[in-house]
């Protein structure tokens, strides 16, 4: 989903993770990618979560982006072998108000410790139930139906949720995000969606990220 349009095949995405071949960062350093063209450097660093001598990445994701549905299960796997200085964590974007709910979706979830549980699911009930989850009403109803306590999921997300959501888009117009699924890395890079290759420069930047 790009936010000015422009668009990005994934395709390839699901066929690597299917295949099980491992990304070695050493070979994706070789490679070379070019700033300005595979990834961006930030003019201004963003502040990040992590501290000294660990790396963070972020992925800006939405529950609506087809795109980031395809991209889940590559990024499943290159979390899965992640070394322990490199730390990951997700981030829903809001392009505009409608995005909103959803964010406030995750960070209720996360704050209720659900996303292991529910996150993949909430991609399914948009792309393979076709279900509209974009308003509370609807969000709430389908949680409830995951068995989750109805009382204490309005609780986060009529909480704690709403300041969540509205720091994520304000890191998200940091990177300067345009569109979805897409990396933050070590609060210095940005890297758009590019399916596979997304995850090599990911491992190129990493590597470069803990010269400094």
């Amino acid at each position: 989903m790009q936010r000015r349009d422009i668009s990005r095949s994934l395709l390839a995405a699901g066929a690597l993770a299917a295949s099980g071949l491992g990304i070695s960062p050493a070979w994706a350093q070789r490679v070379g990618f070019k700033e300005g063209k595979d990834y961006v450097r930030l003019s201004q660093p963003v502040p990040v979560s992590t501290p000294p001598g660990q790396v963070e990445v972020v992925e800006f994701f939405a529950y609506s982006c087809i795109h980031c549905f395809n991209f889940e299960p590559l990024l499943n796997a290159w979390i899965q072998k992640l070394p322990a200085d490199v730390k990951m964590r997700r981030v829903p974007v809001a392009f505009t108000q409608a995005f909103v709910p959803m964010q406030r979706l995750y960070f209720a979830l996360e704050a209720m410790g659900l996303v292991g549980t529910l996150h993949e699911k909430v991609f399914k009930a948009f792309h393979e139930e076709r279900l509209p989850l974009t308003t509370a009403p609807a969000i709430t109803a389908w949680v409830e139906k995951q068995g989750v306590d109805r009382e204490k999921f309005i609780g986060f997300y009529n909480g704690s949720a709403v300041k969540m959501a509205e720091a994520a888009t304000a890191l998200q117009n940091a990177y300067d995000v345009e569109g979805t699924p897409a990396l933050g890395v070590a609060g210095r890079f940005y890297i758009g969606g590019q399916g596979p290759r997304t995850m090599l420069i990911a491992d190129s930047l990493i590597v470069e990220a803990r010269k400094t």
